[in-house]
C-alpha cells in the first residue's frame, strides 16, 4: 500500500469520526431540547394561560417570581430552599438509577424530621455544638437506613414489589411521626402538637457573608461525591448493570440482593439527611401533620435530569426559585399557592406526552431518549 493510499484512508477515517461526533452532539442537543427544556417551557406557557384565565397578569406574576427569588435577599432564600430538595433528589436518583422504586421518601423525611427536631435540644444541651451536629446527622442517617431496610428486605427475601411496600412504609412512618410529636416529643409549653423549638444559637451556621446555612454546602458536596461514585466507580457500574438486567448482574458475579439493600439504605439515608439539614438549618422544630412534600415536588425534575446528580442541580434550583418567589408572588396576585403544584403536574403531563410520542414514532431518537432506564437493554 502506497503512502498516498494510507494518507487517504486515514483522512477518510478521521472524517467519519468527525461526522459521528457531530451527529452524537446533535443528538444530545436534540435530546436536551425535546426532553428537558420543552416540558418546562410548555408548563410555563400553560401556567401563564391558566393565571390569565383566573384574572391575574402572568407576566407580572413571573416577574415577581424572578425578582423575589433572585434579587436582593431572594437568592439566599432560594439557596436555602435548595438544600433539602437536593438531598431528597439525590436519594431518589440513587434508587431510581438501580430501577428500585423507593417511594417511602415522604415518610422517611417526616419521621427523621420529627426525631431530629424532638431530640436536638437535649443533645445540644449535653454535647459540644460540633459533636452534637455530628450525632444528630448520624441519628438521621440511622433513621433513613432503618426505614429503607423494610422494603429492601421484603423485596430481597420475599420478592415483594417495592412500590407497594415502600408506599405502605411511608404511610406508617408518617403516622408514627405524628404520634411521636403528639406524645413523647411534644413541647409541654405550647398547646399545639409540636416539638420544642431549637434555640437559634444551636442552628447550623451560615456561610460567611450570607444568610445561607451550611446545609447547602453539605448538599452540594454530597451531589459531587454521588456523581463520582455513580459514574466513575465499580459500585456505580454494578448499579447500572443491575438496572439493565438483574440476570446479567448475577451472571457477572454481582450480589444483587446485597446491592439492592445497599442502594435502598443509601437512598433512605440521603432523604433523612435532608430532614436533618432542614430542621437544624431552617425550621428548628416540627409539627404534627406537617409534610412539605419535597419528593413529590421535585420528582419530575429528577427524571428531567436523567437521574444525573449534577444535572439535577440547575433543575432543582429552578424549582427552588419558583417555590421561593412563587409563594409571595401568588399572594400578591391573589392566587392560591397551589398554582406551583399545578406547574409540577403540567411538567409531568408534558413528559408523559413526549414519552408516549417518542415510543410511537417509527424513527427512534426523533423525540430523544426515554426518561426511564428500561431493563433488557432498552433506552
Amino acid at each position: 500500500m502506497s503512502l498516498t493510499q494510507s494518507a487517504a484512508k486515514s483522512r477518510t477515517a478521521k472524517n467519519r469520526a468527525g461526522r459521528a461526533g457531530q451527529s452524537h452532539r446533535a443528538s444530545r442537543a436534540l435530546d436536551v431540547l425535546v426532553r428537558t427544556v420543552a416540558p418546562i417551557v410548555f408548563a410555563l406557557v400553560a401556567s401563564g394561560l391558566m393565571i390569565a384565565a383566573m384574572g391575574a397578569d402572568p407576566l407580572s406574576f413571573f416577574a415577581d417570581v424572578v425578582r423575589l427569588g433572585l434579587l436582593g435577599q431572594g437568592w439566599q432564600h432560594t439557596l436555602t430552599a435548595m438544600a433539602p430538595l437536593l438531598l431528597v433528589a439525590l436519594g431518589l436518583i440513587i434508587a431510581f438509577r438501580a430501577q428500585l422504586w423507593n417511594l417511602s421518601y415522604a415518610g422517611t423525611y417526616v419521621l427523621a424530621a420529627a426525631i431530629i427536631a424532638g431530640v436536638a435540644p437535649d443533645v445540644m444541651a449535653v454535647l459540644p455544638f460540633g459533636l452534637a451536629i455530628l450525632v444528630l446527622f448520624a441519628m438521621a442517617l440511622a433513621v433513613g437506613a432503618a426505614v429503607a431496610l423494610v422494603p429492601a428486605l421484603l423485596k430481597t427475601r420475599f420478592g415483594i414489589n417495592e412500590v407497594v411496600t415502600s408506599l405502605m412504609v411511608s404511610f406508617i412512618t408518617i403516622s408514627g411521626a405524628n404520634l411521636l410529636i403528639r406524645g413523647v416529643l411534644k413541647d409541654p409549653a405550647v398547646s399545639v402538637p409540636q416539638t420544642r423549638v431549637l434555640d437559634l444559637q444551636y442552628m447550623l451556621p451560615y456561610v460567611p457573608g450570607t444568610r445561607v446555612h451550611v446545609g447547602v454546602v453539605i448538599a452540594l458536596v454530597r451531589v459531587v461525591l454521588a456523581q463520582g461514585v455513580l459514574t466513575q466507580t465499580s459500585f456505580g457500574l454494578r448499579i447500572d448493570v443491575m438496572a439493565k438486567s438483574p440476570a446479567a448482574a448475577l451472571h457477572a458475579g454481582i450480589d444483587v440482593k446485597r446491592l439492592t439493600i445497599g442502594v435502598f439504605v443509601l437512598s433512605g439515608m440521603m432523604i433523612a439527611l435532608a430532614a436533618a439539614v432542614d430542621m437544624l438549618g431552617l425550621w428548628g422544630y416540627s409539627r404534627a401533620a406537617w409534610n412539605p412534600g419535597y419528593g413529590d415536588k421535585i420528582l419530575p425534575f429528577v427524571f428531567l435530569a436523567r437521574l444525573s446528580p449534577l444535572a439535577a442541580v440547575p433543575l432543582v434550583g429552578f424549582y427552588a426559585l419558583l417555590a421561593t418567589g412563587g409563594a409571595v408572588a401568588a399572594q400578591r396576585a391573589g392566587l392560591s399557592i397551589d398554582v406551583l403544584s399545578v406547574f409540577v403536574a403540567l411538567v409531568l403531563f408534558c413528559m408523559l406526552a413526549v414519552e408516549f410520542a417518542g415510543r410511537r414514532r417509527p424513527a427512534p431518537g426523533r423525540w430523544g431518549h426515554s426518561y426511564l432506564r428500561t431493563r433488557g437493554g432498552g433506552t
